[in-house]
């Protein structure tokens, strides 16, 4: 099953021209599906039923795993399947009718806008690297953009001058989105006076760089951004992405439209984006519990 698993990325990888984050997920899903058969016997693709499929899925299920994580799975396993059927390896589609269980959809964490500013505004001037992180913290929450499109994000991606960022999103598709003021402000502080150190020695032309020179690590945003929380004293379970989820949050809050947020977010389905709908209907519900006299 390994050696079919191996050949399914190759495809994706050469005739699809799929991200290397995207296989690496298709690998990481897929590699626990072969697993969870061979350790029940089954080394081959042809001896797996509809039945043992299903039997997967509740058992990603039991084993606590999000339902945004087992939802992923089912989709790599029905890919996967669709290409030993175009291959001709199988000749019946097992997952062709597989559903996902009913499962709990948890709705993200989102920061209050105070509790942003704490943290956008937590980077001091004078440390080693607070003009860069307040320079990344504040473009992040100003686009709604991933770590992985921050990171990667060059110098000439940005206009400055109107106000926007060129980004490469999911699926090499690209967007532009607009820069507010503060964002803009603290961008141009780092070009000016951190950023021409921190490249001396590098013709690096990534925006956000490390000392030594190199593009900054998502792992490496991710541990300033839980820094900066806990020095302000912000206990949530902070990670990059509650940046963008509170991003999209704040402006549906303000009367933004779905289908512009949706843009800005990079959505190619508008149904990705409605999650924030029910994340401002839940807040608003909490407000009111909290304040009506007979909430």
């Amino acid at each position: 099953m390994l050696t079919l698993i191996d050949q399914f990325l190759d495809y994706l990888s050469v005739e699809r021209g799929l991200s290397r984050n995207t296989i690496a997920s298709y690998r990481l899903d897929l590699t626990k599906f072969a697993g969870y058969f061979a350790s029940s016997g089954i080394k081959n693709i042809r001896q797996v039923t509809k039945r043992d499929l299903t039997k997967y899925i509740y058992f990603l299920k039991d084993e606590s795993y999000a339902s945004s994580t087992i939802s992923r799975n089912l989709a790599a396993i029905k890919v996967f399947y669709r290409f030993l059927i175009s291959e001709r390896i199988l000749k019946e589609n097992a997952a062709a009718a597989l559903e996902s269980p009913r499962l709990r959809h948890s709705l993200p964490n989102v920061l209050d806008a105070s509790e942003v500013v704490k943290i956008v505004e937590a980077p001091g001037a004078r440390s080693a690297f607070g003009l860069r992180d307040k320079a990344a913290l504040e473009l992040m929450y100003a686009t709604g953009m991933r770590v992985s499109e921050i990171v990667s994000l060059m110098t000439e991606n940005l206009n400055l001058d109107v106000g926007f960022v060129r980004c490469a999103g999911k699926g090499g598709k690209e967007r532009i989105i607009p820069v507010g003021r503060q964002a803009k402000f603290a961008v141009e502080k780092y070009l000016a006076r951190m950023r021409p150190k921190l490249c001396a020695h590098s013709q690096d032309r990534h925006l956000f760089l490390s000392r030594l020179g190199k593009k900054i690590s998502r792992q490496s945003f991710w541990k300033m951004l839980k820094k900066y929380a806990k020095a302000v004293g912000i206990r949530k379970n902070i990670t990059p992405h509650t940046l963008r989820h509170s991003f999209a949050t704040h402006l549906l809050e303000k009367g933004a439209d779905l289908r512009s947020v949706q843009e800005m977010l990079g959505h190619a389905d508008i149904s990705t984006t409605q999650i924030y709908t029910h994340i401002n209907k839940a807040r608003l519900k909490g407000i009111h519990k909290k304040f009506h006299p007979r909430g």
